[in-house]
């Protein structure tokens, strides 16, 4: 039984997207009731017979005709009606007792109802049904009140009102779902209504926030600057004021950004930033994993800009983490991070022996594309990390095996901040 009623489903849902092939099956149908029907005989008393007589040619090529026009019965719904009802009457004048070809009038009367307006439907059902009920009455043998007849009169009417009760459920089932779209779409609207009217509200708090205290700073702090060398005193009363301010300015800032958090973030990291200073760790790291990494770094220069020392940490990362997994067994990685200029360096090479299909993110002319670590988006990640800073990246096959990985930093361009100094004893940029 679920075997049948799955076919059945699979049947229909064919035949809905296959509109032309309902209708012909339909008007296949209807030619063999048709046909089925003219070998009845309807009697005087006991009810039609069958067998008793056959259709004329003339009614057979009538009854065809009305079935081909079905066909096109969604296409051309008021001239398959036309056709069939004209037919239909014409079998009524010619032909005594008439062949049933007024079943192919009832479907297309159903047609055009259900494909319509009401007012059409009254129009062309009220002139459908008495046209062929007159065709019927007038010119056939039989009393003009026999069961045939008004069988006719009742056939087409019920078609009528079969087709505008199908529409008019069509129609309200068209209506509840655009009012349950309309609905959603409201909903989606209102919730992003409520969250700009929510980011403006913090947004302005956080410009109140920010605008007032460090107005008070900058207040105290020139307050400080003056009185430094004559009143120390009141000096050292305006910074405390600053450190309260500016105390306050961020107590007053993490409630704000808390708002925004949702339940269950992860906190905010409490360790600093990782930079080029604590390269030796991660380089030790993979040394420890069984990748030699060699690292050239420039002595006794200037401690890079935050926002660069930690896109330089972050290519050199990607960078050895991509020769581990990639390069095969018995390579070795290079790192050297150099200034030149106004820019600084970075470059990491490997000897491994993959090539570019050992790199699927590698792109032809040392381009880097996204196929690679962190969920396949390693130089995709330093690319973007690298061009955000104004910097740019290049990563390919080296000659003669191997890969290479390259990026340019700004060191003062785009970074607002300004060079910190080398700690002493230090080793420049990385230890």
């Amino acid at each position: 039984m679920t075997t049948l009623s799955s076919g059945f489903a699979r049947a229909r849902r064919w035949l809905r997207d296959h509109p032309l092939a309902f209708d012909a099956t339909l008007a296949f149908g209807a030619l063999t009731a048709m046909i089925c029907g003219s070998f009845a005989d309807p009697g005087t008393g006991h009810g039609p017979t069958f067998g008793t007589r056959t259709p004329e040619p003339l009614s057979v090529l009538l009854m065809v005709l009305t079935a081909l026009a079905l066909v096109q019965r969604r296409r051309r719904p008021m001239a398959v009606l036309a056709a069939t009802g004209m037919l239909s009457a014409a079998e009524y004048i010619l032909m005594d007792p008439p062949a049933p070809v007024v079943m192919s009038a009832v479907i297309a009367l159903y047609t055009v109802a259900s494909r319509t307006d009401r007012p059409t439907t009254w129009r062309v059902g009220l002139l459908t049904m008495g046209g062929l009920t007159a065709a019927a009455m007038l010119f056939g043998s039989t009393p003009w009140y026999s069961q045939e007849n008004l069988g006719v009169f009742a056939w087409t009417g019920m078609a009528g009102a079969a087709g505008d009760a199908v529409r008019s459920r069509r129609a309200f089932v068209d209506a509840i779902r655009e009012r349950a779209e309309r609905a959603e779409r409201t909903r989606e609207e209102e919730a992003r209504r409520r969250v700009a009217e929510e980011r403006l509200r913090i947004a302005r708090d956080l410009h109140d926030v920010v605008a007032h205290h460090i107005a008070l700073v900058n207040v105290q702090a020139g307050v400080a600057a003056h009185v430094m060398d004559k009143r120390p005193d009141q000096a050292k009363e305006a910074l405390a004021h600053v450190r309260d301010a500016s105390r306050s300015a961020l107590n007053e800032l993490r409630v704000t950004v808390g708002l925004l958090r949702q339940q269950g973030d992860p906190e905010a990291p409490t360790e600093p930033a990782p930079g080029l200073a604590v390269l030796g760790e991660l380089v030790t790291t993979f040394r420890n994993a069984g990748l030699p990494v060699e690292v050239a770094c420039a002595e006794g220069g200037k401690q890079l800009p935050a926002a660069v020392d930690l896109a330089a940490y972050r290519v050199i990362q990607e960078a050895l983490t991509n020769v581990r997994k990639h390069a095969g067994a018995g390579a070795k990685a290079e790192v050297s991070v150099v200034r030149v200029g106004a820019t600084a360096e970075v470059t990491v090479l490997d000897n491994g022996r993959g090539s570019a299909s050992r790199r699927p993110g590698a792109g032809p002319g040392g381009t880097a594309g996204d196929g690679l670590d962190s969920g396949g988006h390693g130089l995709l990640g330093m690319r973007e990390r690298v061009t955000a800073l104004g910097g740019a990246l290049t990563a390919g096959p080296r000659y003669g095996g191997g890969f290479r990985v390259h990026a340019i930093l700004p060191v003062e361009a785009r970074t607002g901040e300004p060079e910190r100094p080398g700690t002493a004893g230090g080793t420049g940029f990385c230890r």
